[in-house]
This record gives structure tokens, C-alpha cells and sequence, in this order.
């Protein structure tokens, strides 16, 4: 994760005594000049701001009046992000004779000990106003509005996230656009509850304090970085804090074999990533994410979407997960969408640091070993990615390469953590003898040794893309082969209806050869991809009367699959 934008406060963090010197001058200089935003959320009304500080052309926006106010220096254009002061509070608090007494375009501002006086004012007028301090100043301000609330404002109007932003400050007023940004720091003179909340405490106070955490910023291997990333780390599982993804350490790995809870792993780390706050693009070759929830899924099997509309959708940082379903191309079509998908989000990555995450299912097919025909193959943007795959020896090195953790599943994830070994020419380390029940083994190459971890289930149970699986065209190699005993038989069932109407038709002996081969079971778990139907059907291998077995694999399957209404 990135951190692109610079925001600070003015009095007490950029400035000592209302003044800002050379050396702190030099280094917003420095940091402007790296190709960062910079932002100044000020308490400050704006004419008195400009009265005693001349490099506003520094800042790409300053946010003024504690969060009403939106100044853009390039443009000298303001923009009130909040309702102006009642007259009546004004008239009121002057009838009361509170001085000094300032009015700003969204702000009332005075001194201590004038806060009972005016609280008993917002009282008697029964407005809804608020009282924020900032270090013996007392400011009057609509009901939510303060520099959390103009942060998000300015950073809005910058197409900007919070996560890929550092904040600095000093004072009670600034815990608010501290807590929400990327990563926060406190210079060495800031109140200790300030200090207490921060990511960073800087050894330098006032404008050097400022300048020591823009060149900690700018440094090869930033600390606010790591912070930032720590902050935002996810587990596995509660039980396993030591099981972490972030987003500084390189890539995600979830293979193992089909049936054994790729997908349903994806969704909960799905889940856990957009608690936190990121921006996700999900590539969905196959339309298994198209109930996720929240998400904004663009496209399905008759509607193909195009890079623009999904661009267009992470044009807004706030947006909700993104999903690409590339069910409605040609699989032979697929791969170069999503190089074009990738070539766009690699743009939007280095002009904006989002979308925060990628989540590729089928990668084996989006980044395969060896491109088709004279397509050049698909590179990864510069942006952390979960790559979900049965076969990680099929997919480029390249997209390997970058790596680091790896989440294997089923029965065979000790063998994945060695193919993923092989592929990326590194030693394989020792595998954990394998717990009972179900879990994920863990290893990352920058922690050490692999774990057993019994990951958290999504909150979520995505629904089953029913069109797809009960009338779709799951394609010849996925399709099931009614063959029987003799395998006199090839009777193709390439959805779950059809597989129901041939499963009505056939002998007695071909109906239970397959049942009691488990046939059925595989097929569910591994074409399907559905590990809960397998088990259900499962459990019918050892039973050897036809009809009743015929009539519970069909309610089985109509009770998780029910076709969509005819129109």
C-alpha cells in the first residue's frame, strides 16, 4: 500500500508561533517534488491564514475552519463543505459579550473560558451545533463536520483514499483526520493523548517534526509504510493473529484442489479486506463471485463488460468491491481482457494507489505459463494480489514470483507448497503433519516455517451462480459422462438439469456404479464447486436402492439450485 498524500495541520505541527521556518519550507518542497499531494487541515478560518502563511501554492488543498471550508490554492476557488453559522447564534453569543469572538464561512471560533457561555447559548437556541477545542481554542461547528469530515471532503474532490494518506498533527482537534487517514503521526510536542493514538511519535517537534516524518516518508524503505500496513493487516483467524496478509509484503497464493474451500477462503479475506477500508478489483472468469456482498458486479453470461465501465467504477475510491465477470467471453477470449483490465488498473494504480488490492480466480488461465498464439502475456500491476488457482504449476513465473504467502487447502496443500517451490526455484520448506478436520496450511516466505490454521468462514454464504450451474454450458471437461459399468454408455450431462433428466433415464446398474464409485461426489466438488453438496452426496455412496437414491440426490440438488423463473 502506497502512501501518496501529505496532510498536516498548521498551528502547533507545520508552524511554531503562527510562523513556518526555511528548513520545514524545504521539505514540503522535497516532498512535492517526489510527485506527492499535499493537504493542509487547518482550524485556521482562510484569511488569517493566508495573512501569516505565503506557500499555500505548495499545497494542492487546504482545508480550513476545522473541516467546513475547502481552499484550492492553484485556483483560489473555496468551497463550503458546511452550512453557515445561524445568525441567531452569532447575534446571541455577542448579546452575551463571549469575545474575541470570530465568524468564518462555516465556523464560529472564541477562547477558553468562553465554552459554558456558549454552550449554554447552543442550549437555549436548541441547535444541534457542536464544541471542538484545540489547545485553549474553542470552535463552533455543525453536527459532523470537523478535519476528519473535510478530509474526506478534499480527498473526494482528489479521487483519493485515506488509507494512502499521512496525517500529522498535535492538538484534540486533529485525533479526528488522524485515526482516519492511512497512517498517523504526532510531532514531539503533540498532547499525549494525541501521541497515545499515533502510528509515529517524531523526535523533532513543530515544523522539524513535520520535515523528519517527510523524509521517513521518502526514504527506500519507508517506516510509515510498514505502519500503515501493520495497521490494516488481516488474519486468518482470530485464533492466529500470526497468520497475516499485508499489504507491503508481496502477493497471495490460495491454491489446492477443486471443492476444498478456495473460494469460500477468498470471500472471507474479501470480507476482512473491505472491513478495513481497500478497494478491491475481482476477476471472476467464471461468475463465482456474483453474489458477493457488498460489490458491484459488472457483467455476466450474456452481457460482456467493458474496461471502461469497470475503470469508471474505481474512478470512486469509496466504491464497493468490483467484480468482473468474464463469463459472458469466449474462454479462448479471456485472457486478453484481462490484459487490458490489467493494463488499465496498472495506470490507475500509479496515478492513485488503487485499487488497493486484486483478487484473480482462475489465474491459471489469466496468467498462464506460456501465452497462446502471438498475445504477449498478462503482467500484474504494481499492487498487492490474491491469485486463486487449482494449478499453480500452470501459471507464469512471473505472476509467481511475487509472491509470499501461500495458502494451500484440501488434502494435497503440503504438494501445492512444493509445486509453488519448484516453480518459483526456491527450496521447500518443511510441511507440518496435517491436523484433523479442515484447515488452511499457511507459509510465508518471509516469516519461515508453514502453519495449520482453521481460517474463519466468510460471514457470508455467496449463492451459487445458478444459471451457470443448473442450465449453463459447463463445457465438455467439466461436463459429467454417464458411462456405466461396462462404460457401454456416454451419456454427457454438461449442467445440473440435464443431469437430473439423464439420472431419471439410466439403468439401475450405471445409476449406482457411479453413486458408489463416488463419481457424483467428485463431480460435484470439483466442476461444481460446491464442497457442501459433495458431502450431502456423499453420505448416499454406501446406500443401494436406486429410487431412493435418485429421489434424494434430486432434492439435494433442487434445494440448492433452483432454476430462474421462466419469462
Amino acid at each position: 500500500m502506497r502512501l501518496i498524500a501529505f496532510a498536516t495541520d498548521y498551528d502547533g505541527t507545520l508552524a511554531h508561533h503562527g510562523r513556518v521556518d526555511k528548513p520545514t519550507i524545504a521539505a514540503l518542497e522535497a516532498l512535492k517534488a517526489a510527485g506527492l499531494k499535499l493537504l493542509m487541515v487547518t482550524g485556521r478560518e482562510l484569511p488569517d491564514l493566508q495573512q501569516v502563511f505565503d506557500r499555500l501554492d505548495l499545497f494542492d488543498l487546504v482545508v480550513a475552519e476545522n473541516g467546513s471550508l475547502l481552499y484550492l490554492p492553484a485556483t483560489q476557488e473555496e468551497r463550503p463543505v458546511a452550512p453557515p453559522p445561524p445568525p441567531e447564534l452569532v447575534a446571541a453569543l455577542e448579546a452575551r459579550g463571549v469575545a474575541p469572538l470570530s465568524v468564518g464561512r462555516g465556523i464560529v471560533a472564541t477562547w477558553e473560558p468562553n465554552e459554558t457561555a456558549v454552550l449554554e447559548t447552543i442550549r437555549d437556541l436548541g441547535l444541534e451545533w457542536q464544541i471542538i477545542f484545540n489547545k485553549g481554542a474553542v470552535m463552533v461547528l455543525p453536527p459532523g463536520v470537523n478535519k476528519a469530515s473535510g478530509l474526506a471532503a478534499a480527498l473526494t474532490a482528489m479521487k483519493l483514499s485515506p488509507l494512502n494518506v499521512v496525517a500529522i498533527g498535535d492538538a484534540e482537534n486533529d485525533h479526528a483526520f488522524l485515526t482516519a487517514s492511512g497512517c498517523s503521526v504526532a510531532v514531539a510536542n503533540a498532547l499525549d493523548a494525541v501521541k497515545a493514538t499515533a502510528d509515529l511519535v517524531t523526535k523533532a517537534d513543530h515544523g522539524a517534526g513535520v520535515a523528519e516524518a517527510i523524509a521517513a516518508l521518502l526514504a527506500e524503505d519507508s517506516p510509515l509504510i510498514a505502519s500503515a500496513a501493520a495497521r490494516k493487516q488481516i488474519t486468518l483467524s482470530a485464533d492466529a493473529p500470526e497468520a497475516a496478509l499485508r499489504s507491503d509484503q508481496g502477493g497471495v497464493l490460495i491454491a489446492g484442489s477443486s471443492g476444498f474451500g478456495k473460494s469460500t477462503l477468498a470471500t472471507a479475506l474479501i470480507e476482512k479486506l473491505t472491513a478495513q477500508g481497500f478497494q478491491l478489483m475481482i476477476v471472476d472468469p467464471e461468475g463465482d463471485y456474483d453474489g458477493l456482498q457488498p460489490g458491484i458486479v459488472l457483467g455476466d453470461a450474456t452481457h460482456q463488460p467493458t474496461v471502461q465501465e469497470a475503470m469508471g467504477v474505481l474512478e470512486e475510491p469509496g466504491a464497493p468491491p468490483l467484480v468482473v465477470n468474464l463469463l459472458g467471453f469466449k474462454v479462448e477470449d479471456r485472457p486478453k481482457v484481462f490484459r487490458e483490465l490489467m493494463a488499465q488498473a496498472g495506470e490507475l494504480a500509479r496515478s492513485h494507489a488503487r485499487p488497493h488490492w486484486l483478487v484473480i480466480d482462475e489465474a491459471h488461465h489469466m496468467l498462464p505459463i506460456e501465452a497462446s498464439g502471438a498475445a504477449e502475456p498478462a503482467s500484474l500491476p504494481p499492487l498487492p494480489a490474491i491469485l486463486v488457482t487449482v494449478h499453480p504449476d500452470q501459471m507464469a513465473p512471473a505472476a509467481l514470483a511475487g509472491v509470499n504467502t501461500v495458502l494451500a487447502v484440501g488434502p494435497q496443500a503440503g504438494e501445492v507448497i512444493k509445486a509453488f517451490c519448484k516453480a518459483v526455484g526456491t527450496s521447500a520448506p518443511r510441511i507440518p503433519k496435517a491436523p484433523e478436520g479442515e484447515a488452511v496450511l499457511y507459509w510465508s516466505r518471509l516469516a519461515g516455517k508453514p502453519m495449520w490454521v482453521e481460517a474463519d468462514r466468510p460471514v457470508q454464504d455467496l449463492k451459487r451462480h445458478v444459471r451457470k450451474y443448473a442450465e449453463g454450458e459447463l463445457g465438455e471437461d467439466k461436463s459429467f459422462y454417464f458411462r456405466g459399468p461396462k462404460k457401454a454408455l456416454n451419456l454427457r450431462a454438461q449442467n445440473l438439469a440435464t443431469f437430473l433428466q439423464i439420472a431419471d433415464g439410466v439403468d439401475d446398474a450405471t445409476w449406482l456404479h457411479h453413486l458408489q464409485r463416488g463419481d457424483y461426489t467428485r463431480w460435484f466438488r470439483a466442476a461444481i464447486k460446491d464442497d457442501d453438496l459433495a458431502r450431502e452426496a456423499k453420505a448416499l455412496q454406501a446406500q443401494r436402492d436406486p429410487a431412493e437414491t435418485r429421489s434424494r440426490m434430486r432434492e439435494m440438488v433442487e434445494r440448492r439450485y433452483t432454476a430462474p423463473a421462466k419469462t
